[in-house]
């Protein structure tokens, strides 16, 4: 049975108005590292505000951030990154429930794949459809909700709701790592990405390389005076397909509905400059997935160490061996640990709430700004609407009525682990 004050903040909710805050947000094109990165943050504040939050909106030391030693890397140029922080309460006696959601999306990608244009929110029914419907912004919706209901039922909170919301997520985690760094966190963290009525506790990491796999020129006429970059690499890719297999034999019991727990992707081939040339260098790039409670440095070391092995079996490779960086986004994996009491708040919240059954504990096989919050001491998972396999897609979209039952849920869970007074 809900309490008064619990069924007055979910009264508070309002589905109408949800809808209303999600299409404003997807019309923001706020792709990872463009300028709509900063004005949706500044949109956000002032929301917040609004809302009776303490603000703090500042801009990030982008060179501080990334001379730090554990700086999770990058992919996309930027010249500017903006941090957004809100506070709900006195906090005199509670604990402190942040809200977490990053604002960044990715881009729309081809236009003709789209019905109108991707930034334009499309409504079907109770649908919403277009660039960072899901992935996260219908999280932001849930999020914006809770701290709207909280504040027109009129509850005074024993402890504290905290909201990050984040740039630079899509690309490594530059916004969660600088606020973790400007010294904001709390006692448990609960991240908006789309987990599709799930809660997920454990994310794989992923960690992106780069091959550079040297040939010898020589005109096309007479190709076997010169060695292809790119006949070098088709035994190293093959090779790559080996670890793969080799990496997924035994997963993680939270990744194991997934086909391929810790994917091995080779995303971008490059070689040559000209049609009738032997191409003399090749690079391609890829992504190599993190095992749960893997560390990073020991996945560059085995990849490092299998490709070294494929090159010392090939006459050429040997004397000219593959060079292996890793440029881009470094995403450790992350998980709330074993047992922890934010799991049972949450399924109690959902069915308290109307959600109706109990939500299903797993893990996810992509990295997240969860690994940053684990890693900082704050206990973390993800909940929120949508499906993370309609992401990133022409198909991108959430209803309505999910993002309000999430909203539904997190109200109740925040109400119960900070407290009334």
């Amino acid at each position: 049975m809900l309490l008064d004050h619990e069924a007055a903040v979910l009264d508070a909710i309002d589905e109408a108005a949800v809808g209303r805050t999600l299409m404003e947000l997807i019309a923001v094109p706020s792709v990872t590292g463009s300028a709509a990165e900063g004005e949706i943050q500044q949109l956000l504040a002032r929301r917040l505000e609004l809302l009776g939050l303490d603000v703090d909106l500042w801009r990030m030391d982008l060179d501080a951030l990334r001379a730090h030693p554990e700086f999770p890397g990058t992919e996309a140029p930027r010249e500017e990154a903006w941090g957004l922080v809100g506070h709900l309460g006195e906090g005199g006696d509670g604990p402190l429930f942040v809200l977490q959601g990053h604002v960044d999306v990715v881009p729309g990608g081809d236009p003709g794949a789209w019905v109108g244009d991707p930034f334009v929110p499309r409504v079907v029914g109770d649908v919403v459809h277009g660039r960072g419907a899901c992935d996260m912004k219908g999280g932001l919706a849930a999020q914006l909700a809770v701290l709207g209901a909280l504040r027109d039922a009129g509850v005074r909170l024993r402890g504290r709701v905290g909201v990050h919301f984040v740039v630079g997520e899509e690309d490594g985690g530059l916004g969660a790592f600088g606020t973790l760094q400007r010294g904001y966190g709390g006692d448990v963290c609960v991240i908006g990405e789309p987990t599709g009525g799930t809660l997920v506790t454990a994310n794989a990491g992923a960690l992106t390389f780069r091959l550079t796999v040297n040939g010898l020129a020589a005109h096309a006429s007479s190709r076997e005076k010169g060695v292809s970059a790119v006949d070098a690499y088709v035994g190293v890719h093959r090779a790559l397909g080996e670890l793969e297999a080799l990496r997924n034999r035994e997963p993680h019991p939270l990744l194991a509905e997934y086909p391929i727990p810790y994917a091995l992707s080779v995303g971008t081939v490059r070689a040559g400059d000209w049609a009738s040339s032997v191409p003399d260098v090749l690079v391609a790039e890829g992504r190599l997935g993190v095992r749960i409670g893997e560390e990073p440095a020991a996945a560059r070391a085995e990849f490092e160490r299998w490709v070294g092995e494929v090159c010392g079996r090939d006459p050429w490779l040997r004397e000219h061996p593959v060079q292996v960086s890793w440029p881009g986004g470094q995403f450790a994996s992350g998980r709330l640990p074993e047992g922890h009491p934010l799991v049972g708040v949450l399924r109690d919240a959902y069915r308290d709430s109307g959600g109706g059954g109990a939500l299903r504990e797993r893990g996810a096989t992509y990295g997240s700004d969860l690994r940053l919050y684990a890693g900082a001491g704050v206990p973390a998972l993800q909940y929120g609407p949508g499906d993370i396999e309609v992401a990133h897609s022409a198909r991108e979209c959430v209803s309505v009525g999910e993002v309000v039952g999430v909203a539904r849920t997190l109200a109740l869970a925040v109400l119960r682990t900070v407290g009334v007074r």
